[in-house]
């Protein structure tokens, strides 16, 4: 099930993990790790790698950690908060995130990821707080319900 869930992640037709060139190469609910070759396409205005490039990969190897801890009781979870830091300026380079849970609860969890470069060096580490739930219960107070989907 895990390479079938891995197959899935890595050969989606599109979306934000496909533009960036995120790929999958370990994913369960006690660890997830990436891999990311930096191209000027993860570039800001400097030619440095945007900031939106490590917060996008922290908050999705959490997600996808958190959700397939929480699918095991069929449920599912939802980002609360994203804290990503930023430690070292890159403009190219091979990147391996890791990411491991730090708390995980039947209504929340906490997730580390670690974002390194080939030198094993950190460029870039955050936390994600997710809330779990069960599908179609309401997440916020006057929102939208969200199902499975």
């Amino acid at each position: 099930m895990a390479d079938d869930f891995l197959e899935m992640l890595n050969s989606a037709p599109g979306g934000w993990v496909k533009q960036m060139g995120l790929v999958f190469k370990e994913a369960s609910g006690d660890r997830v790790v990436a891999e990311l070759d930096i191209d000027e396409r993860h570039w800001q205005g400097y030619g440095i790698v945007h900031g939106g490039v490590y917060a996008g990969t922290v908050e999705t190897l959490a997600s996808v950690g958190a959700h397939l801890f929480a699918s095991r009781e069929g449920r599912a979870v939802a980002g609360l908060e994203n804290h990503t830091s930023f430690i070292r300026a890159i403009r190219q380079g091979h990147l391996t995130a890791v990411a491991k849970p730090l708390t995980r609860g039947r209504r929340s969890q906490v997730w580390q990821c670690d974002i390194s470069n080939e030198e094993g060096k950190l460029v870039a580490t955050g936390r994600v707080r997710l809330h779990s739930f069960e599908p179609g219960e309401e997440i916020a107070g006057e929102g939208p319900r969200m199902s499975r989907g």
